[in-house]
C-alpha cells in the first residue's frame, strides 16, 4: 500500500473504531437512563397506591381508583388474591413475588407478561388499617418493548453514522494526504531528474509552506549546493593534480629523450632524478590529502605536541587526542613552509588554556600576501621560492578539521589549534 492509502486506512479506521465504541457504550448508557427513569416512576406510582391504601383504603376497589399514567397496577391482599388491577391489563395478571408479602421488602426486576417483557416493581402496602388489602402488596409493571425499541434505533444510527463517519474520514483522509503528499510528490520527481541528469547544479522545488516539506526541500538544496561545490573542487583538484603531474612527466619525457639521442650526462640525469623526486612527493602529498578527504575515523591516542618539535618553546606542557603521524606531517609541513616562504628564524611555541591547545609556527616575515587563499589547493604565491606543490597547507588544514580543530593565521605566525586532553585521559587513554 502506499503511504497515502496507509493513512487514509489509518485515519478511516480509528474513526470506525471509535464510533464502535459509542456503538457498545451509548446505548448502553441510554438503556440504563431509560430503565432509571422507568423504574423511578414505578416507584411513584406504587409509593401513590399505598398512600391510597393508608387513608382512603375503600377507593383501592373503586372504578378507575388505581388508572393512569400508562402503567400497569395490580393490588394483592396478603393471601395474594387479587384486590384490585388496572384495565389496561385486561385478561392478564401481572406476578407476585410472594417474598415482599413474607419479607416485607420491595422488589424490582425483568418479568414476561405473556411474551412481551416487562418491568415489575412489588412494593409491600401497611399492615395498619381495615382495607382488604392491609398487609398485602401492589405490583407496578411497565412494557419494555418501548424501551428496547428506543435502545435499537440508537444503536442503528449510531453504526449508520459509524459508516458515514469511515467513508467520509477515508475521503477526507485522502484527500489531505494527496494534498500534504504533492510536494513530497515534486520532491522526488524532482530527485529523479536531478539524479538521471547527474546535473547536481540545478535544485529542487521548495514549497512556498514553512513546514516539514518545506525544511525538507531546503535541507536537500542544501545539499545539492554542498554535491556542487565538492564536485568543483574535486574537478579543480583533478585538473591542478594533472597539470602539476604533466609539468615533471613532461620534463621526464624530455630528458629520457635527450638521453636516449646523446648518451649519459650528469645534468640530465640529475634533473630525472630531481623530477623523480618531486613526482614522489607530489603523489605523497596527494595521497595524504586524498586520505584527509575520506574523513576515515581517527585512530585516536595520547598525543603530546611539545613531541612533534623537539625545538619548540613550551609554554604549557599539552597532549591532545589524536593520530600522531597526521599531526607530525601537518608540524612538520608548518616547519617547512616557513623555512621555505619566510624569512629569518622560525620559532615553534607550544601552549594551552585548559580547553585547547595549539603548537603555533612563526618567521620574521611579514607573512603571506593573501591569508585566505593561502590553504587552496595548489596554490603558491607570486613570491613562492622555489618548487612545491601547493598542497602543504591545504594538509594542515585538512588534518586539523578531521581532529576537530583549525588553523589560525595572524601576520607570520600559523597556529594549529586542536582540545586539550585532560591529565586523566593521558593515562586512560581515549
Amino acid at each position: 500500500m502506499t503511504l497515502r492509502a496507509r493513512v487514509a486506512a489509518a485515519a478511516a479506521a480509528a474513526i470506525v473504531l471509535a464510533v464502535l465504541l459509542l456503538v457498545i457504550t451509548v446505548p448502553k448508557l441510554l438503556a440504563d437512563d431509560l430503565r432509571g427513569e422507568l423504574d423511578d416512576s414505578l416507584r411513584r406510582r406504587a409509593a401513590d397506591v399505598a398512600r391510597l391504601n393508608a387513608t382512603v383504603p375503600g377507593q383501592l376497589t373503586e372504578v378507575g381508583a388505581i388508572e393512569g399514567g400508562g402503567l400497569l397496577v395490580q393490588v394483592v391482599d396478603r393471601t395474594g388474591r387479587i384486590v384490585a388491577r388496572s384495565s389496561a391489563l385486561g385478561g392478564r395478571v401481572l406476578p407476585v413475588d410472594e417474598r415482599v408479602t413474607r419479607d416485607r421488602q420491595p422488589r424490582l426486576g425483568d418479568a414476561r407478561l405473556g411474551t412481551d417483557p416487562v418491568r415489575v416493581y412489588t412494593a409491600p402496602l401497611g399492615e395498619l388499617g381495615e382495607g382488604e388489602a392491609s398487609g398485602g402488596a401492589v405490583i407496578v409493571a411497565s412494557d419494555l418493548a418501548a424501551v428496547e425499541h428506543t435502545v435499537d434505533r440508537a444503536r442503528l444510527l449510531i453504526a449508520v453514522c459509524a459508516l458515514l463517519a469511515g467513508l467520509l474520514a477515508a475521503a477526507l483522509a485522502t484527500w489531505l494526504t494527496r494534498r500534504a503528499l504533492r510536494p513530497l510528490t515534486r520532491l522526488s520527481a524532482g530527485a529523479r531528474e536531478i539524479g538521471r541528469a547527474g546535473d547536481t547544479s540545478r535544485r529542487l522545488p521548495e514549497p512556498p509552506m514553512t513546514d516539514e516539506v518545506g525544511e525538507l526541500a531546503h535541507t536537500l538544496n542544501a545539499m545539492l549546493a554542498s554535491l556542487e561545490r565538492a564536485q568543483e573542487a574535486e574537478h579543480r583538484f583533478v585538473g591542478d593534480a594533472s597539470h602539476e603531474l604533466r609539468t615533471p612527466l613532461t620534463a621526464l619525457r624530455g630528458n629520457a629523450a635527450y638521453l636516449a639521442k646523446h648518451g649519459p650526462d650528469e645534468a640530465v640525469i640529475q634533473d630525472i632524478a630531481d623530477g623523480a623526486e618531486r613526482l614522489t612527493t607530489l603523489l605523497d602529498d596527494l595521497l595524504a590529502l586524498a586520505r584527509e578527504d575520506a574523513a576515515a575515523p581517527l585512530q585516536a591516542e595520547p598525543v603530546r605536541l611539545a613531541d612533534l618539535a623537539p625545538d619548540a618553546i613550551i609554554e604549557q606542557d599539552v597532549w591532545t587526542s589524536g593520530e600522531r603521524d597526521a599531526l607530525q606531517r601537518a608540524v612538520d609541513n608548518l616547519i617547512r613552509n616557513a623555512h621555505k616562504h619566510g624569512t629569518g628564524t622560525v620559532t615553534v611555541t607550544v601552549g594551552g588554556d585548559g580547553t585547547e591547545a595549539f603548537i603555533a609556527v612563526e618567521d620574521e616575515g611579514p607573512g603571506p600576501d593573501d591569508p585566505t587563499r593561502v590553504f587552496e589547493r595548489f596554490h603558491r604565491g607570486p613570491n613562492a621560492r622555489g618548487e612545491g606543490s601547493g598542497l602543504g597547507l591545504a594538509i594542515v588544514r585538512a588534518i586539523a578539521e578531521r581532529h576537530g580543530g583549525r588553523i589560525e593565521i595572524d601576520g607570520a605566525r600559523f597556529t594549529l589549534v586542536v582540545k586539550e586532553l585532560s591529565k586523566s585521559a593521558r593515562r586512560t587513554g581515549p
